[in-house]
């Protein structure tokens, strides 16, 4: 174990949930890990290295102040305004004690730009109630010294136990179609990736800005598709959804916070991955 690894403490704030499970996973065997989750499960209770934390109605500063973390990652869902109060006590933590704050964004600070992808300077520009929580909880951050700062965005993520595989995997057993979009482009992610990606930002002390998707660009509708052959299944219900008449961007890509080449993958690395 490394100098830098030994002195850490990370605090995941949404550990229960998929991907702040796998960073977890990732992290715990290198550095003093904590996390969060919000229902009672046995082996989070167990844990004595888990608090539960409702976002509603606990002050994340009793488990700050317990855990002391030199690293926060804030994998939180729930409740848009009590994320946004949350983070905005983590920052004055962070203020009062140098913390460092790794943040999984979304792509969808971009979902108002439609005709190409996106880079990590590009100014943000959402009309979804998501990408407009997510913007406010950045420019927060983005208020904070630089250095101890890092905004993850993230597409979409998939991953072989990820929420939107068992979905697929539901529709499929139940019969029911699943839903498609032939005219959206975008960059995937895979919790593999994600958390490796991670775990390297930490190891190296970066700040800044990361788009953490795949190099390449998919077609949703093509990408399910691969996933569906991939897991073996035949004759399945596809319903198209067309948002737009013409094709429009989702993706985050990275132009200035490259990551080395080992970090880096295509989509079809995950479907090569599920087919293992």
């Amino acid at each position: 174990m490394s100098a830098i690894e030994n002195k850490h403490r990370i605090l995941i704030l949404g550990a229960s949930g998929f991907i702040g499970n796998a960073i977890y996973k990732e992290l715990c065997s290198y550095f003093r890990t904590f996390g969060t989750y919000r229902t009672p499960k046995l082996e989070f209770e167990k844990n004595q290295h888990f608090f539960q934390y409702n976002i509603e109605e606990d002050d994340i500063f009793e488990i700050l102040e317990i855990v002391k973390p030199t690293i926060i990652i804030s994998a939180l869902r729930g409740n848009f305004n009590a994320q946004i109060i949350a983070h905005s006590h983590i920052a004055q933590y962070m203020q009062l004690h140098k913390s460092k704050l790794l943040f999984l964004s979304s792509a969808n600070v971009f979902d108002s730009y439609s005709k190409y992808p996106s880079y990590e300077i590009d100014k943000t520009f959402s009309h979804s109630v998501y990408g407009h929580f997510k913007i406010k909880i950045e420019n927060m951050l983005l208020r904070l010294p630089k250095r101890q700062v890092a905004i993850i965005r993230l597409p979409m993520v998939f991953g072989n136990a990820s929420p939107r595989i068992t979905d697929i995997r539901e529709f499929i057993l139940n019969k029911e179609a699943i839903e498609v979009f032939p005219n959206l482009i975008m960059n995937v992610a895979t919790e593999i990736k994600v958390t490796q990606q991670i775990h390297y930002i930490i190891n190296r002390n970066k700040c800044g800005i990361f788009h953490v998707g795949s190099a390449d660009l998919v077609h949703h509708d093509e990408f399910i598709s691969d996933i569906i052959e991939t897991l073996g299944y035949k004759d399945v219900l596809l319903k198209n959804v067309y948002t737009t008449n013409d094709e429009r961007y989702l993706a985050v890509l990275p132009k200035f916070n490259l990551l080395p080449k080992h970090l880096q993958f295509t989509s079809k690395d995950f479907i090569t991955e599920i087919a293992i």
